[in-house]
């Protein structure tokens, strides 16, 4: 089974990482969901909501203020202005 590689960081802190069969975050644009093979990606963040499903684990949660995400070969790389994992 295909996985990502996601790498969440806010300015001063690293937020998660780990290997991720999807992620689901909000764009200036709107709503994006990313899965593996997913083409590559460069959008800016709107505040909001980030949500990882891990391969092992819970789904992971995140509020994410400004910044930007990429995503290229299945390796996703979330640089948000402020950010933190929610419960």
């Amino acid at each position: 089974m295909a996985t990502l590689d996601v790498q969440v960081v806010a300015a001063d802190h690293a937020v998660w990482s780990g290997e991720a069969r999807s992620l689901t975050g909000r764009t200036v644009e709107g709503d994006i969901g990313i899965l593996p093979g997913h083409s590559p990606f460069l959008a800016l963040l709107a505040q909001g909501d980030l949500t990882i499903e891990p391969v092992e684990g819970p789904t992971v949660k995140a509020y994410v203020k400004g910044g930007f995400f990429s995503v290229d070969s299945d390796k996703i790389t979330v640089v948000a202005d402020e950010a933190d994992v929610t419960d």
